[in-house]
């Protein structure tokens, strides 16, 4: 076998990677590549579950064993954090979600003459890949996507072109359609009709303005920590419940026994509810206002020692004086990261944080920030909510150095 031929890894966007630097699609590590450029298949190359890998762009990662995944993500986070210079010490084993999981996202539909294709785009282009099965999509969630085709059918628009954003409430599956337009009696019917039928939790149609209600028997909620929260069209959750159980518990066990904690980037209140209690007060602070005013009524209505605070925290982080009067903190932040909000934790005095990522790279730079200003790495948790797929999340706990 030759050496210089073997697939040792796989590479952040998802080719397998030789030892010498060649990026192969589609390999597995273990794989090696014959001197005619065929792959002969090693024991942690599997065929793929579902008929539109790997054209579909919702996975890209289908032709690797559990095995292989799980050191994929596991070497994605530790490898991040090498690439800053920073030792991870030993990386928790990698969580991953279960196939069938995800409880939200975003298809998009398109008419092709009389027919309309629906399901995600295709790797790097806007093509769309119709739909027929999917392995990583909640039942619920899959269970409308030929309901869902048959009603934009229904609409006889050859220019028809929208956005199907769906989330997995309490109450059932909630759907917000945005490039359609309902402009007469009959659309208007029948996605009422379409709603009814599917005992949708809730449905809304953005024409340009923003979301509008079409129906909604009850008020859409999702639990959190125990608590129920008012859901907002488009508000964010954690891809898959399983993942984000993985994600609380890590930050329940490391911010055991802290009086107050500070929440930052706190969305509808994923993390505050689940570490508030009768020994912890937690401060929620959050830019998004629906998100906001979710999180804050929830608490009030169900006696939460949480106390919700409006913030934009890129524009006005929590500065040091206000961050010592907690013993601990935990920051969510979008993809980009949070540096300005970092460079205010490192000078602070808080002795525990937490920092939960969807992005690796911008984590391990914020990281090296914290550990600049005298904080120790002292675990990491790989999580992969997002089956086969490249996207990867983690969380992590920073101690201050006595």
């Amino acid at each position: 076998m030759s050496q210089s031929g073997l697939i040792v890894r796989i590479a952040a966007k998802g080719e397998g990677a030789t030892a010498d630097g060649r990026y192969v699609p589609l390999a597995a590590p273990g794989d090696v590549i014959e001197a005619d450029g065929t792959l002969t298949p090693g024991p942690d190359h599997v065929e793929p579950p579902c008929r539109h890998f790997p054209a579909c762009g919702g996975c890209q990662l289908q032709h690797l064993s559990e095995r292989a995944l799980a050191d994929y993500v596991h070497g994605r986070v530790a490898g991040a954090a090498r690439g800053q210079g920073l030792d991870p010490g030993e990386v928790a084993p990698a969580h991953l979600s279960p196939p069938d999981s995800r409880r939200r996202a975003t298809l998009h539909a398109q008419a092709i003459g009389r027919r309309i294709v629906l399901g995600f785009r295709e790797q790097g282009s806007h093509k769309i890949v119709d739909m027929r099965e999917c392995h990583v999509l909640a039942p619920e969630l899959f269970a409308l996507v030929d309901p869902l085709r048959r009603l934009l059918e229904s609409w006889l628009d050859r220019k028809l072109a929208a956005d199907i954003e769906m989330t997995l409430a309490d109450q059932g599956v909630s759907i917000g359609l945005t490039g359609l337009k309902a402009d007469d009696l009959a659309k208007t019917e029948a996605l009422l009709d379409f709603a009814r039928d599917n005992r949708l939790a809730r449905l809304t149609l953005d024409s340009g303005f923003g979301p509008e209600s079409r129906w909604e028997p009850e008020p859409a909620t999702v639990t959190l920590g125990g608590v129920p929260v008012a859901l907002p069209p488009g508000g964010f959750l954690q891809a898959t419940r399983d993942g984000e159980q993985a994600l609380t518990d890590a930050a329940r066990e490391w911010l055991a026994g802290a009086s107050s904690v500070a929440d930052l980037f706190s969305g509808l209140g994923t993390f505050a509810f689940a570490l508030a209690g009768p020994k912890t007060k937690v401060l929620a602070v959050e830019a998004a206002r629906d998100a906001h005013l979710a999180c804050q009524a929830a608490a009030r209505m169900n006696a939460r020692p949480v106390h919700a605070l409006h913030r934009d925290l890129f524009r006005n982080p929590l500065r040091v004086e206000e961050l010592d009067r907690f013993a601990a903190v935990l920051l969510d932040p979008p993809r980009a990261g949070a540096r300005e909000q970092v460079a205010q934790i490192a000078a602070s005095k808080v002795a525990r944080v937490v920092y939960v990522s969807c992005n690796p790279a911008s984590w391990a730079k914020d990281a090296a920030a914290l550990i600049t200003g005298g904080y120790r790495l002292a675990a990491l948790r790989p999580v992969g909510q997002f089956r086969w797929s490249t996207h990867v999340e983690l969380a992590s706990l920073f101690l201050r150095e006595a």
